[in-house]
């Protein structure tokens, strides 16, 4: 490990934003499920008050997150330092900042909804709040040709655990169709797997472009140097879907308890035979997020319509 990573390590402390008030909406289930590995993976829905469910609410707090999903604290107070430089108010600033924010943010031209951005923001989200791990990259459009986003990996974030390096792996799926869960987690499952055997030529890469965090750039370029001998990868996997099966309950705990059986009967009638943890280890250090939503392309696009044009 490099001489300086102590001062990183304190940097990216400092970075880490677990956005509670996004989770103050979000119904979190961690244990042990019916599938592999046999270790503790989640359950996240969108919790209620009482009967009523808080999907308003939660849409507009993940919307909130958008800027910090972006930019760091760090480059957030750079970019208003220079703004207000240039004679603009604290609020004229701010705003500036959040139009930037939600321009690399990639919002629709052509009328589609914005079901990735869903995900992606969402994991980054749920990397941070439940994992603890600060973003190193974000799939966002390359400094050189905004019209195209980053390929690979939905997020790369870091976290030091018992003293090693543990670099997280994450990918986002979001089908809104009916009876899509199984393909939804086997393509996941997929897709995270061929990501985890690019991640150092990606990381390579995209070094210096602007959505590597500066914290910690030094430390991705220790990684692809070989220079960091003992760092782990972790894979996480989010899949969010159209939920067809009742939540009925006369009270909070009921509806809660109707979505936990939810949950449980989607891991439980997962096929175990297409988690090939001989021929793929790293399946060993996978987590699953199972987002169960109702009326999901209706959520989408709520979602899609608040953003700012």
């Amino acid at each position: 490990m490099m001489d300086d990573n102590s001062s990183c390590m304190n940097n990216l402390k400092c970075s880490l934003i677990t956005n509670q008030a996004l989770f103050n909406h979000v119904h979190i289930i961690s244990q042990k499920f019916d599938i592999l590995p046999d270790t503790p993976h989640y359950g996240i829905a969108i919790d209620y008050v009482d009967l009523q469910e808080s999907r308003e609410q939660f849409v507009r707090e993940l919307i909130n997150t958008v800027v910090d999903w972006v930019y760091s604290i760090a480059r957030q107070e750079s970019i208003l330092s220079r703004l207000k430089k240039d004679g603009r108010s604290n609020a004229n600033a701010t705003t500036e900042l959040i139009q930037k924010a939600f321009e690399k943010f990639r919002p629709s031209t052509d009328g589609k909804l914005l079901n990735g951005q869903f995900g992606e923001l969402l994991l980054a989200n749920c990397l941070q709040h439940l994992f603890e791990a600060m973003p190193i990259l974000r799939k966002m459009p390359l400094s050189t040709s905004p019209s195209h986003e980053r390929f690979g990996s939905d997020a790369i974030h870091y976290k030091e655990i018992n003293k090693k390096p543990v670099f997280f792996i994450g990918e986002a799926k979001s089908y809104t169709s009916n009876y899509k869960f199984n393909d939804a987690f086997e393509s996941a499952l997929n897709s995270i797997l061929k990501e985890h055997k690019n991640i150092l030529k990606e990381i390579r890469q995209y070094l210096h472009q602007d959505f590597l965090e500066p914290e910690i750039e030094h430390l991705a370029t220790a990684l692809v140097n070989g220079e960091i001998k003992d760092a782990e990868f972790h894979l996480v996997s989010i899949v969010a879907y159209e939920e067809t099966n009742a939540k009925n309950g006369k009270k909070r705990e009921e509806i809660l308890g109707a979505i936990k059986k939810v949950v449980e009967n989607r891991y439980r009638k997962f096929d175990n035979n297409k988690i090939d943890i001989s021929t793929n280890p790293i399946l060993n250090r996978i987590t699953y997020i199972v987002f169960p939503v109702w009326k999901f392309e209706e959520l989408i696009r709520d979602f899609s319509c608040s953003m700012p044009k």
